[in-house]
């Protein structure tokens, strides 16, 4: 079992300047939905992801040797420019998790600058693209001090396996266009600890799709992704859940291979209306979508028989609502959008978005 605990990631502490780095990572959506989880942040099911573009989390992460021997993490945070308590225990403790991993983490005192480019905890996977972000600094840190990680494909899977441990399907966001996350003899190399990419043997079509995000409520989500999960282990449904995510991704990917429009988007759609249904049958039961959130779906659905255009819907754990479409059908898809959907959105809010190249250094 792949295991990345090191303890000779020591600095020496008088030779080592202050220094940072910076990434910018994706959100990133999944196509089949991985809902529920157990062990050390390990998947229930398989799951497969458009990486975004537009959606995105911006790190920097700024380091230098502590004064005193103190082992404690000492960590600050600032989130949109603005201190936040909240993040600051979460990231604190994410650090102190992973000493085993980065022994260097105990030796610093860190500075975290992090901003989104979209409303965080409004369903759109904030987590995803913050965690891997700041896991693909940690694994930039390493590499500067240690010159550890010089291969490309071994920097991106050791990022990947910490993104995971901050949170389940951030591992799937340091990959461009589409990943998978989840062991599964569909696809070569895959693993419960990492993601891996998969786009190589897929149908162009899915290569140009834009994944435009309706904004249709910008509130705090009244049940955490994390707690969420959780109650999936008391869920009747569970365990035929686990059984038809598996049947699906094998599904989809054979429609993604062969260009097959109209069933993806019967997967997807179905997808994002199981992962909801989920949360419904949960106990204590929930409800995260709101009544804008039908209503557009109901205008996506008579709009595609009218027009006979492949536009598709997929949600997250959370209210807004992601539609999907080749490139060719954007202008019409756009107009549609603004003519009959931006009412249904938070102050007229949506996010134009598309599948995109990854994470990027800054």
């Amino acid at each position: 079992m792949l295991n990345y605990k090191n303890p000779r990631l020591i600095a020496e502490s008088q030779h080592t300047e202050p220094g940072k780095v910076a990434w910018r990572s994706p959100s990133n959506l999944a196509l089949i939905k991985y809902w529920g989880k157990h062990g050390v942040q390990l998947p229930r099911n398989p799951s497969i992801s458009f990486t975004l573009q537009n959606a995105y989390t911006e790190t920097t992460l700024e380091y230098k040797p502590k004064s005193d021997s103190n082992p404690e993490i000492q960590l600050q945070l600032f989130f949109q420019g603005q201190p936040n308590t909240a993040f600051q225990a979460k990231v604190t403790a994410f650090f102190g998790s992973l000493t085993d991993i980065f022994p260097f983490l105990k030796q610093m005192e860190w500075i975290v600058y992090t901003r989104n480019s979209f409303p965080h905890s409004a369903g759109i996977a904030s987590s995803a693209s913050a965690m891997s972000a700041l896991a693909l600094c940690l694994c930039s840190v390493e590499q500067r001090l240690f010159g550890t990680l010089d291969d490309p494909a071994a920097f991106l899977q050791k990022a990947s396996y910490i993104a995971r441990l901050g949170s389940g399907s951030a591992c799937r966001s340091v990959y461009p266009k589409l990943a998978v996350w989840g062991e599964t003899p569909l696809v070569a190399g895959s693993s419960n600890l990492y993601a891996v990419p998969f786009y190589d043997t897929l149908h162009e079509v899915f290569y140009t799709f834009h994944d435009d995000i309706l904004l249709i409520s910008q509130e705090e989500k009244s049940v955490s992704s994390r707690a969420g999960h959780a109650l999936m282990d008391g869920n009747i449904y569970a365990d035929s859940r686990y059984t038809q995510a598996r049947q699906r991704l094998q599904t989809l990917i054979e429609a993604m291979q062969c260009g097959d429009l109209d069933i993806f988007g019967r997967i997807v759609e179905s997808e994002a209306l199981t992962l909801h249904a989920l949360m419904m049958t949960s106990q204590p039961a929930y409800l995260l979508i709101k009544p804008h959130t039908i209503a557009a779906i109901e205008r996506v659905w008579a709009f595609r028989a009218a027009q006979q255009v492949p536009l598709y819907f997929s949600l997250d754990a959370g209210p807004n609502l992601h539609l999907l479409y080749p490139d060719q059908f954007a202008g019409q898809v756009q107009n549609f959008i603004r003519e009959e959907l931006a009412a249904l959105c938070h102050k007229g809010q949506w996010i134009a978005d598309q599948i995109g190249p990854g994470p990027t250094s800054l």
